[in-house]
């Protein structure tokens, strides 16, 4: 991978909890509504995906079972590299409680084998 260039922004942020709301849009599973100066990204069901022109359909998503310990470390990073090394991309998605990791679903399969072989167990979907 080529050389990164990473942004630290100005202040400090909060990861906040808050009580069960009925997300912007109205689906069974993760929703995720990120708002930037850039714009804003959703993840969700692709059923009920808002239109726009520029849209990235077919990811499949595979959580990790918690809640996990928030202090806990290097979770997303054994994933990631565990997927890298198969050549496969992400998109990760962490929650207060735990994290989430998107695969393109052409990829699915190979992302599952390279998970099982690296000791994980692939729960039922």
């Amino acid at each position: 991978m080529k050389r990164l260039i990473v942004d630290l922004a100005p202040g400090e942020y909060t990861i906040t909890r808050l009580a069960a709301a009925p997300p912007p849009i109205e689906a069974d599973g993760l929703v995720s509504v990120t708002t930037t100066a850039h714009g804003v990204s959703v993840v969700c069901p692709s059923a009920v995906a808002p239109p726009s022109a520029d849209t990235r359909p077919g990811w499949r998503l595979l959580t990790v079972r918690g809640p996990l310990e928030f202090d806990l470390t290097g979770v997303m990073a054994a994933l990631a590299g565990e997927l890298a090394a198969a050549g496969v991309t992400l998109l990760a998605v962490s929650t207060y409680d735990t994290d989430h990791v998107l695969v393109p679903a052409v990829d699915l399969e190979r992302a599952l084998k390279a998970l099982r072989e690296a000791g994980h167990e692939i729960g039922p979907s």
